[in-house]
């Protein structure tokens, strides 16, 4: 019978075991002496079935990594070759995958997908990897790695004070870069998903730690004002009426009445004001309040 908990053990045992054979396998081709390499291969043999175990354990169940559907991989790269062929090779491990197609709006397509890994390529139309970065890097701590042919110690080094997790220079090995994509999916998250943004109109809603940004202005919001937001941004485009409005911060154990509801509304109001974005919730006598899609 599958087992949620086992599975997670599983899963982690599996990442380290792929890690491990890939490090192997390296050392085992550049490896001159032949009794260290009959030594490599025993540990990377076992190494190996592990693996397969793993993968039949998989098949128990449709998705597995506990609680979470398929972990999505979002990958900013010009060159439709090597996008592609990085798509293919992580969808056949189980990931989904994306490749950004406007480049001139990469983290509002990375918003819009909602991805736990980012892929980026430095050299790119418009505006480089390293601006993205520091442009995701405003809303969001998703992980970042860098894929990209610049492999001087110098756009390392920017890259990872931009605030990268990882760099890997090209040509590369479709194998190490998962390698790499499995560590750091593991230390981000512990399998528990991904940080949670909503982008509409150019404002970006954090639901994790309740702020909102708009052109380099940042503002947070309380929890009960952060509630209402989330509601009425999650059905733009439709009225949300008072009274699901308070059921919404009941079910949070916040008691609220119509009086409370409306001193809310207008300090969530004043923040976006504060923020050039006037009249970005507006009122519907007799009915309750919208956000236009």
């Amino acid at each position: 019978m599958y087992n949620k908990s086992s599975q997670k053990k599983k899963m982690q045992e599996f990442l380290y075991s792929l890690e491990l054979s890939v490090i192997l396998l390296l050392i085992l081709l550049s490896s001159p002496s032949i009794l260290q390499k009959t030594n490599l291969l025993i540990v990377l043999s076992t190494n190996i079935l592990k693996i397969i175990d793993y993968k039949e354990i998989c098949s128990e169940s449709e998705n597995y990594i506990e609680g979470t559907d398929k972990l999505k991989i979002f990958i900013v790269e010009d060159d439709s070759v090597i996008s592609k062929k990085i798509k293919e090779h992580i969808e056949k491990w189980g990931y989904e995958g994306a490749i950004a197609g406007d480049f001139q709006n990469v983290l509002s397509e990375m918003i819009a997908f909602d991805p736990q890994l980012v892929l980026m390529d430095i050299s790119l139309p418009f505006f480089n990897g390293y601006y993205w970065c520091g442009e995701i890097r405003k809303v969001s701590k998703i992980p970042i790695i860098f894929i990209s042919s610049a492999s001087d110690n110098l756009n390392i080094v920017r890259a990872v004070e931009m605030g990268a997790d990882d760099y890997i220079a090209k040509p590369f090995d479709l194998e190490v870069l998962m390698a790499k994509i499995h560590a750091i999916l593991r230390r981000a998250y512990d399998f528990s998903g991904a940080s949670n943004l909503i982008e509409h109109q150019g404002l970006i809603f954090n639901v994790n730690n309740f702020t909102i940004s708009f052109e380099n202005k940042t503002a947070e919001l309380t929890k009960n004002e952060a509630k209402i937001f989330q509601k009425l941004l999650e059905n733009r485009g439709k009225i949300i009426k008072r009274d699901e409005l308070m059921m919404t911060l009941w079910e949070s154990d916040s008691f609220v009445d119509d009086s409370a509801l409306y001193t809310n509304v207008n300090r969530l109001r004043k923040k976006l004001d504060q923020m050039s974005l006037e009249n970005f919730i507006t009122t519907k006598k007799g009915e309750g309040y919208i956000i236009e899609g």
